[in-house]
């Protein structure tokens, strides 16, 4: 999951003077936001500090952060036409910002612990498009899903391409895992998920089969579609915490790791509360090969560092061997 963000004091602090997207688009703000964790917290890993939405403006869909409602997508695609006009781009040269990011903090972690590249999926990326921004029911996403069924297709097509250029671009600028998240995905049932999603979410993966990288990929509230996430692709399936892990992994099969899964208000109570947690979430995994301890989702602001920091220690302490 994202590392850095509010509940970190000298994020706040960058914040304070820069935008959400200037951090994103500035190389060196991007590689101090994705060092801050890593200097404060005992992780595995650094994960790229941007955003999963930058891939759209260069395809002509422009936004912004409005304070209290986040993103916000100025002109929403609410029709084929719409759709239609959506243009590919290079991320090399669009992105280039970010591959600038990737390869000055390969530099500054020197080693230390890898970094994990991503970008956001079909469904997610189309979702806040059509929709305009947060939805509690994709009503105008699933309209043309519905209704505009090759047109769906289409764009859906379109954004797997870039998605996939834009990853293999990380990979090349350094990154050593990378991962897809499709945040919405679990707005879908199993049957719509297979008809509307999985060829393009399954072309991604399948692209980066050539590359000697492991994947992520994470939804949020795939209960009902861990199977079909898996048949997309992903050496790593993410389960949030809505699923025990043990049943998750049951269903996921074993020719995979998983990523989880405890709850991340979890985090906001009393420290053995949260090591309780942690022992079910561990005890479950029973030690198996593939296991990679997260949340199930993203550290939510209010959530104290040092409780954080207290769960990173007590995992490695738990699972040392």
């Amino acid at each position: 999951m994202r590392q850095a963000g509010r509940y970190m004091a000298e994020y706040r602090a960058l914040r304070e003077r820069h935008s959400l997207l200037d951090l994103c688009r500035t190389p060196d703000l991007a590689t101090e936001v994705t060092l801050q964790p890593i200097r404060r917290i005992e992780v595995d890993a650094a994960i790229l500090f941007s955003d999963l939405l930058l891939p759209l403006e260069p395809m002509g869909v422009r936004f912004d952060f409005v304070k209290g409602e986040g993103p916000t997508i100025e002109n929403p695609l609410r029709s084929e036409a719409d759709l239609a006009r959506i243009r590919r781009f290079e991320p090399r040269d669009a992105l280039s910002p970010v591959l600038q990011a990737i390869r000055q903090i390969k530099g500054e972690l020197a080693g230390r612990v890898p970094l994990i590249g991503f970008t956001g999926a079909p469904f997610t990326l189309a979702s806040y498009a059509i929709e305009g921004g947060h939805s509690a029911n994709f009503a105008h996403t699933k309209a043309l899903m519905y209704g505009s069924p090759a047109a769906w297709h289409r764009f859906c097509d379109l954004l797997a391409d870039m998605a996939a250029d834009y990853l293999v671009a990380q990979i090349e600028a350094g990154v050593d895992a990378v991962q897809l998240f499709d945040s919405w995905v679990g707005s879908l049932n199993a049957h719509d998920y297979r008809e509307f999603i999985l060829p393009h979410t399954r072309k991604i993966f399948e692209r980066l089969e050539a590359y000697d990288v492991p994947t992520i990929h994470f939804g949020v509230g795939t209960g009902a579609i861990l199977e079909q996430l898996r048949d997309a692709g992903g050496d790593v399936i993410g389960a949030d915490w809505r699923i025990p892990i043990d049943e998750a992994w049951a269903r996921i099969g074993p020719d995979r790791a998983i990523q989880g899964n405890l709850d991340p208000t979890v985090l906001l109570a009393p420290i053995q509360r949260i090591l309780a947690a942690t022992d079910d979430v561990l005890a479950r995994a029973e030690g198996r090969p593939g296991h990679i301890f997260n949340l199930g989702h993203g550290i939510l602001p209010m959530t104290p560092l040092e409780q954080v920091q207290a769960l990173a220690r007590y995992v490695h302490q738990q699972t040392r061997i």
